[in-house]
């Protein structure tokens, strides 16, 4: 299995390795470090550790693609599936997705399922560091019914960060054995952007909804996941299986076993760099498509356009539309919304 592909060994715990991916965890170190879910809400976190999306390291790749992407006109009257859509990361934007997804037709003024058999896929992260991510999820649930009742479908995947406040609805500061120590999902909930006010209107159906989501599938020759990593093909070696085996973790309701979940869907990178192609191409020998699709790793830091945080003239992420990498077989859609960057819906396959 290729992982962390383009990586020089290092020595580090397997958690600091997944968790995040921070700047100190890069380096080799003689002794395991703390995993920053161990650090007590309310103090520090370990230094080199930034709980946010500003953590990521900058990539600057000579054949990372910025493609505009550009709408065609939708077929009327015509039997088969519609056009085939998908969404980056939204983390509680919900104006934003409203915006973005009218910008393409997809819903009405009011936020109704306007696309008739159009087909639309999320690809996770509703909720977290944005205001609104239980409006999100109630946005996608509602679009689910209307799309389908228009004879389309509007369809999502799981992230890690579901994975997240699922684990710390249910287990709260529940210590789990995270590998370097005790970490509860709470502490490091609140300390990767969890919002008290997503927290406190949680229902269970949105609880139900978020453990029935699919971790990935493959639509019109593309493998749509969440994360860039191979970490999938440790669940399974069909995308059925895959599916299964994490629904099958999260009826169980074990909360190391959860937390191994959710640690592994948080490894990012696998491909970028020399070896990131192969990951690619590992995954789809394995699952299916020409192309993988995915979020979780903002494109702002892929193109390494993120200005300094100091001061006021930090340049603003310029993003117009997904990346393509890896020798064209990997499509980035995580447009950096927490970051000012652009929330992406974009149609496939991409005119590149």
């Amino acid at each position: 299995m290729t992982q962390g592909a383009g990586q020089e060994p290092v020595v580090r715990t397997a958690t600091l390795r997944d968790f995040r991916v921070p700047p100190y965890a890069q380096m080799p170190m003689n002794a395991p470090l703390p995993h920053p879910g161990n650090v007590a809400v309310g103090h520090e976190p370990p230094e080199g550790y930034t709980p946010t999306e500003r953590d990521l390291p900058v990539i600057n790749r000579g054949d990372t693609v910025q493609v505009q992407a550009v709408p065609e006109t939708r077929p009327t009257g015509e039997s088969g599936p519609g056009p085939l859509y998908v969404v980056g990361d939204v983390h509680g934007y919900l104006d934003e997705l409203l915006a973005a997804l009218g910008a393409q037709g997809l819903v009405d003024a009011d936020g109704r399922w306007a696309a008739d058999n159009a087909r639309l896929w999320f690809l996770g992260d509703f909720t977290d560091r944005g205001p609104d991510g239980i409006g999100v999820i109630d946005l996608v649930m509602r679009l689910s019914a209307e799309a389908a009742a228009a004879g389309g479908y509007c369809k999502a995947l799981m992230g890690n960060h579901e994975l997240l406040l699922l684990g710390a609805k249910r287990f709260g500061g529940t210590p789990v054995n995270s590998g370097a120590g005790t970490a509860t999902f709470q502490a490091a909930w609140l300390l990767n952007g969890g919002q008290k006010t997503d927290m406190e209107r949680l229902q269970d159906v949105h609880l139900q909804w978020m453990a029935r989501l699919d971790a990935v599938v493959e639509e019109d020759g593309h493998l749509l996941m969440h994360s860039d990593t191979t970490a999938y093909l440790d669940y399974g070696s069909t995308i059925e299986d895959v599916n299964d085996t994490v629904h099958a973790i999260l009826t169980r309701n074990d909360a190391d076993e959860c937390w191994d979940l959710f640690r592994k869907l948080t490894k990012r990178f696998a491909f970028r760099d020399e070896g990131g192609a192969e990951a690619v191409r590992e995954l789809m020998a394995t699952y299916g498509g020409r192309r993988v699709v995915h979020g979780h790793s903002p494109i702002p830091y892929l193109l390494g356009e993120v200005g300094s945080e100091e001061g006021e003239d930090a340049a603003r992420p310029v993003v117009d539309g997904p990346h393509v990498y890896a020798d064209g077989l990997a499509i980035a859609m995580d447009g950096g919304v927490t970051m000012a960057g652009k929330l992406l819906v974009v149609q496939l396959p991409l005119r590149d």
